[in-house]
């Protein structure tokens, strides 16, 4: 089995992988090769230095490979894992003040809101001809997304390629666990089942597995009587008026509303603006080239697993475990969620045995959360066709469907000024 890491550069997103495939009880005695891909060559020799210490360390049998070519990596390759940006903090950080600046008033600006026309539209850039390699080399193969924004990237993929993928995010359990804390039980006690889009979901079923009580009401009444729930007053609010139990975290709920700067501002949460200056700075956190070199030794730190699904789900698939898993983001092809378009990309439970994914039907989202929904599909859809036929028309289409964006003039001055500003990072549209 060959597993190929593109993106391995990445100090979060690459160590968390490494440890988790390293980590697998499941490749215990298995033919598996793990390749690191990236294109920066200092970052894949760290990532490769540490992959082998981890290694080591945990006595895993998987064989390691680094490379900058991912040809080389992706022919023969069965599972493609990827999480790819280029500046990104920089970048993210116009995607957020520029719009601004226009005197649109958005959220984060990473997944939804204007700022998210022009991050799609990089992650076009860098994963679409990524996938163009995997239909020549691997074409059997799966990919297994994190490069946000989650919802468009794979509608890009899903519509003008034919590889076969699934988005991942550990965005379910946030929520998962806040239910369980809510609820003063073990997650493992309840039957839970979210569905809506990346980072923008509901709670639709809630029951006690062992009496099959449903648990709605109760849950809905602590969350709303939560002390916590003063720091997510976006997220208590739309329990509160929509009856929409969503993801945790406000700015990632507020992208997709008009509304969400009401509650979470219009501060850039990664700015100076929302830091503490303070005369003596914290001691720096341990580097990872201090554990790759040898100078720390693998700790708790170094070693922790993260909450993703990237390798239970391969190891469904090879072991035919034919096991459940809390949310998944695949096309909504066969109207998973009846009252959502099916060419748009959802997050929903789904069962994976040998024979791949296999979203479940979970019925109808609340009418309201559905309506905000289509909302954001038909700007998904314009950003997809617009990247396909490079058309700055289309493009403004997208931006003036956003409900921050209330102004046309400001729109296409925004647009102007974006693909300028990011020119070295995106197509030329017409």
């Amino acid at each position: 089995m060959n597993i190929v890491l593109i993106g391995a550069g990445s100090h979060s997103f690459g160590r968390g992988q490494i440890v988790d495939i390293l980590g697998a009880p499941e490749f215990r005695g298995r033919p598996v090769k793990l390749t690191l891909v990236d294109q920066d060559e200092a970052a894949l020799a760290l990532m490769m230095q540490l992959a082998q210490r981890v290694k080591d360390h945990l006595g895993s049998d998987v064989a390691l490979d680094a490379v900058t070519d991912r040809r080389k990596a992706l022919s023969g390759a069965n599972y493609v894992i990827t999480a790819v940006a280029r500046k990104r903090m920089e970048l993210w950080e116009q995607d957020f003040r520029v719009p601004l600046s226009y005197g649109f008033r958005h959220c984060l600006g990473e997944n939804g809101g204007p700022g998210a026309v022009f991050h799609a539209l990089r992650s076009f850039e860098l994963i679409l001809p990524i996938c163009r390699d995997i239909e020549e080399l691997c074409p059997k193969a799966l990919l297994l997304n994190f490069t946000n924004p989650e919802a468009r990237v794979l509608h890009a993929i899903l519509h003008l390629t034919r590889v076969q993928a699934v988005g991942i995010c550990h965005g379910v359990f946030g929520a998962l666990s806040l239910i369980s804390r809510l609820l003063e039980r073990p997650i493992e006690e309840l039957d839970v089942v979210s569905a809506g889009m990346n980072h923008f979901f509901t709670i639709l079923r809630i029951v006690d597995k062992r009496t099959g009580e449903n648990l709605w009401d109760e849950l809905v009444a602590k969350g709303l009587a939560d002390e916590a729930a003063a720091a997510r007053p976006l997220w208590r609010k739309l329990l509160e008026t929509f009856g929409i139990f969503s993801y945790p975290s406000d700015d990632h709920i507020g992208e997709y509303l008009s509304f969400g700067s009401d509650y979470g501002g219009i501060k850039w949460h990664y700015g100076l603006e929302s830091k503490r200056v303070t005369v003596q700075n914290p001691p720096p956190q341990p580097g990872l080239a201090d554990y790759a070199s040898g100078r720390l030794p693998l700790d708790e730190f170094a070693l922790r697993p993260t909450a993703e699904i990237t390798v239970p789900i391969i190891c469904d698939i090879e072991l035919d475990r034919g096991l459940w898993r809390p949310a998944v983001n695949v096309l909504n092809a066969e109207g998973y969620i009846e009252n959502l378009p099916r060419d748009g990309a959802v997050e929903v439970p789904a069962i994976v045995d040998a024979r791949g994914v296999h979203p479940q039907h979970v019925g109808a989202l609340p009418e309201p959360f559905a309506a905000m929904i289509r909302t954001q599909f038909s700007i998904i859809s314009l950003v997809t066709e617009a990247y396909r036929a490079r058309s700055k028309k289309l493009l403004l289409q997208a931006l003036l469907m956003d409900p921050v964006v209330d102004s046309v003039t400001a729109a296409e001055k925004l647009l102007d000024d974006m693909l300028e500003r990011q020119s070295e990072f995106l197509p030329t549209f017409s």
